[in-house]
């Protein structure tokens, strides 16, 4: 009986000790003697309570949570002084801060994503004292002042956009980037601003992809979705006509649904060479040019040659009843000329296409390709 009471008592030591943790600890300065929280930010139930500690003299902490298996946000707190942090398995992350000016002023290591959200609250933070700033300054109209504070969010958003979320649709970052908010509203308003729905929507595939039971990802996509039916509607081709060059190495990653609603991701197709091409199916040439890229498609295909066609039609309805029998990828751009994507390829006129190499690095527009087949051949 007692061998059989050590085995059980074993049993139940062996399975505490499989338990999924994850670890916070670190030093606030100024803090002794006062009690800091290590709050769970769940999706349904507000603000929970995870743990608590009574900062040592040094003010030294060690807290735990209970790793949930998919990424979730927390918070440490003391008084008002937040310091947002993220987890998704059971590691250890150091923080080491101020109590004057913890939610902002502090070092995280041990996590990268930690570490960008950091640096996004930091932005943040900036952004408020710029905006604060402005509605103070009286040497400007309200209207003036109204369209600076404008202006301010809008290079923020933009900041996010390119240096933080893109392709890195996946990060629990990207993810916490979504949510950000400004006073009382969210930063990204995917309802409203065909823009940010085209960046939230990117999330939400690559999350359905890396977390498709996680509950974070069915809220995003919901997001998404109710922002689609808002802005699905009919576009008039207008080009918009931004300078610039696409960067020359590597790909401006895309995911668009195809006729049977399946998203399809740009980046999917490493290993072969793809034509990316944006075009309109309505465009009067369309029909001759759909016969040329046939005649590639049949000569190259079965070398390893595909074609990512984005369609930006005005009318869905018209771009499905065309594209149904075409032997390669054609998806559906719903944000149509609106999209940043457009403004990311640099892409001035309809149809436009790229050339992508076999290790999905960009190699040329269509401007710099004299014969396309020999452009193809020497990428096969």
């Amino acid at each position: 009986m007692k061998k059989i009471g050590f085995l059980l008592s074993l049993c139940v030591w062996m399975g505490c000790q499989q338990t999924g943790k994850f670890h916070v600890e670190g030093q606030i300065e100024d803090a002794a003697d006062t009690t800091m929280y290590l709050e769970h930010i769940s999706l349904g139930d507000g603000i929970v309570p995870i743990d608590s500690v009574r900062l040592t003299a040094e003010g030294s902490f060690q807290m735990t949570g209970k790793e949930l298996g998919n990424p979730e946000f927390y918070r440490l707190r003391i008084g008002r002084q937040c310091i947002n942090l993220a987890f998704d398995s059971t590691e250890t992350v150091k923080v080491h801060a101020s109590l004057n000016n913890m939610s902002f002023d502090y070092t995280v290591e041990g996590s990268g994503t930690c570490d960008t959200i950091r640096l996004l609250s930091k932005k943040l933070a900036d952004l408020e004292i710029q905006i604060r700033q402005m509605a103070e300054n009286r040497d400007y109209t309200v209207q003036q002042r109204d369209s600076f504070i404008r202006e301010f969010v809008t290079d923020y958003k933009n900041d996010v956009k390119m240096n933080i979320i893109l392709n890195h649709y996946e990060a629990t970052s990207s993810y916490f980037a979504c949510f950000q908010m400004l006073g009382s509203a969210l930063l990204f308003d995917p309802i409203n601003d065909k823009s940010d729905l085209t960046w939230l929507r990117a999330v939400a595939n690559a999350w359905g992809e890396k977390y498709p039971d996680c509950p974070r990802t069915q809220n995003l996509a919901n997001i998404v979705t109710e922002g689609r039916k808002k802005h699905a509607k009919p576009r008039e081709i207008v080009l918009n006509t931004d300078s610039g060059k696409v960067r020359e190495l590597g790909i401006i990653d895309m995911t668009m649904p195809d006729i049977k609603g399946e998203e399809r991701t740009l980046s999917t197709l490493q290993g072969q060479v793809i034509l990316l091409d944006f075009t309109a199916l309505a465009m009067p040439s369309s029909q001759e040019r759909i016969l040329e890229l046939r005649t590639l498609y049949n000569k190259y295909h079965d070398r390893g040659f595909e074609i990512y066609q984005v369609s930006l039609d005005g009318d869905r309805h018209y771009w499905s009843q065309h594209c149904e029998e075409l032997p390669w990828i054609s998806v559906y751009c719903e944000e149509g000329l609106d999209s940043d994507i457009l403004k990311l390829y640099q892409v001035e006129h309809l149809p436009t296409f790229f050339l992508i190499d076999r290790n999905c690095d960009l190699q040329a527009r269509q401007e710099q390709i004299k014969d396309l087949e020999k452009a193809i051949e020497s990428l096969l």
